[in-house]
């Protein structure tokens, strides 16, 4: 059973007066840890509430504006970043690095499509994991599973594996760290569109996609300097770019203590990030999830899959956007290269006839999962979790065809990469192997594609976006 604590409220607003941050407690509450100690986890989530937001309700306004964009076919989002943040990697170069590779991928998408992109990064924040299992067993030993670094820790011992409250306020603190580096690069130049060659990675100097990705970087820059040779002055909204963030809103303790009231506004703001998400496995109407994300004013990601039906999509989207405002609801289908065809038509049909509003995202990632084991070489023998990179392209681009049939739109993208050479995802320009899986394999939870895969993805959705 979930112990909780009690979170300081304000009086309900008029705007939301059936709701509360606590209101989750009613229902059943899923993907919850068992915190052993209650007087403990109260400390916490009290130093919890008590700190600073990590993101303002204008930011969040701003956010929910251009939604409202993308749902219309006038903005493209790209939201990406690692399947689960470690508090190991809150470290300068892995942050720049993972801005980077997402300042390069709105760079392509922005020159093939011909549109603004919205950047969405699953950073400062994304430090827990739904799992399939509440246990886990090795060699005759049962322990709590690994949950992330919000909650505890990987190693394979009683004590890492017990649930440890005051690493939600550890989570709060390299959030915090992690949003003022990034804001601190693109407020300092590190994104200006003059200078597009300052976001090369190494790989660039020996990737088969260098000379396209080279080619649309020049262009860009011709074009900045002919605005500017029209104008007359330099156009200085170009040398930094909107960043947002995001995050699972697993744990619901830790969102609940992030949520406030605001001077001069209605309603409760999740102030933990800009673009929280309800995951596939929590995405039961009725249940907690579901009733604290229906409260807040973000605007709120949905995972629908294969189980996703059409009735329980609507009844979801009744009870999170009654008002039907603009800018609220990004459904994110992840289906797998093999049953997309199948699963998403309906649904996309569903939407439509009830003539709801909604912004459609891909995540190909989750359902092409496999599980490999290693044939050859000093690691044979060894099982891993990976991904195809055939295969996730291949569910983009069936997205792309499915939304034009309908006559909707897919206006948007959900990958897990990261901006570090790693080998977790097999294929791709330079075609990695099984065997090569194991050079650089270090997620611990879920495969992402390296930086190089991630431009190539980028670029092939370019390429769909301006054809």
């Amino acid at each position: 059973m979930l112990l909780t604590a009690h979170v300081p409220n304000m009086a309900n607003h008029p705007h939301n007066a059936d709701w509360s941050p606590d209101a989750w407690k009613a229902c059943t509450a899923t993907q919850q840890p068992c915190y052993p100690d209650a007087s403990e986890l109260q400390s916490a989530l009290a130093e919890l509430a008590s700190l600073p937001p990590l993101v303002t309700s204008w930011e969040i306004e701003a956010l929910t504006s251009q939604i409202a964009e993308a749902q219309v076919g006038k903005r493209f989002l790209l939201q990406g970043g690692d399947c689960a943040e470690t508090f190991d990697d809150c470290r300068s170069t892995t942050i720049a690095s993972k801005l980077k590779i997402l300042l390069q991928m709105s760079l392509v998408l922005t020159h093939g499509g011909g549109m603004p992109v919205i950047r969405v990064g699953r950073f400062a924040g994304q430090y827990a994991k739904p799992r399939t299992d509440d246990n886990e067993t090795r060699d005759g030993v049962t322990l709590p599973t690994y949950r992330g670094d919000l909650v505890n820790k990987p190693a394979f011992t009683a004590d890492a594996r017990a649930a440890q409250p005051w690493r939600m306020v550890q989570a709060h603190a390299r959030s915090a760290i992690t949003l003022n580096f990034i804001r601190s690069l693109v407020d300092g130049g590190f994104a200006d569109l003059h200078h597009p060659e300052y976001w090369d990675l190494d790989f660039v100097q020996h990737s088969p996609l260098r000379d396209e990705y080279r080619r649309m970087t020049r262009e860009i820059g011709q074009s900045l300097r002919f605005m500017e040779t029209l104008a007359g002055a330099p156009v200085h909204e170009m040398r930094r770019v909107d960043f947002f963030t995001s995050h699972e809103g697993l744990l619901l303790p830790f969102e609940q203590a992030q949520t406030r009231q605001v001077p001069h506004k209605q309603g409760w703001w999740d102030l933990s990030t800009h673009l929280p998400w309800i995951g596939y496995r929590t995405a039961v109407p009725g249940e907690a999830h579901v009733e604290f994300f229906r409260g807040i004013r973000n605007p709120i990601g949905v995972k629908v899959g294969p189980g996703t039906t059409p009735d329980r999509l609507l009844a979801l989207l009744s009870m999170l956007n009654p008002d039907e405002q603009a800018g609220k609801i990004v459904l994110i289908h992840r289906f797998g290269a093999h049953a997309i065809a199948k699963s998403l038509p309906q649904l996309v049909d569903a939407v439509q006839a009830a003539k709801r509003r909604v912004l459609w995202t891909c995540d190909p990632m989750h359902g092409n999962t496999d599980l490999v084991r290693i044939a050859s070489g000093p690691h044979a023998g060894t099982q891993v979790k990976t991904r195809k990179f055939d295969h996730i392209l291949a569910e983009v681009e069936q997205a792309f065809e499915i939304h034009r049939m309908k006559g909707s739109v897919l206006g948007g993208v959900h990958f897990e990469l990261t901006g570090e050479e790693v080998t977790e995802c097999t294929g791709g320009a330079r075609g990695l192997s099984d065997e090569g899986l194991m050079a650089a394999y270090r997620s611990r939870v879920d495969p992402r594609l390296n930086y190089e895969q991630a431009l190539e993805m980028a670029l092939r959705i370019a390429r769909r976006l301006g054809g």
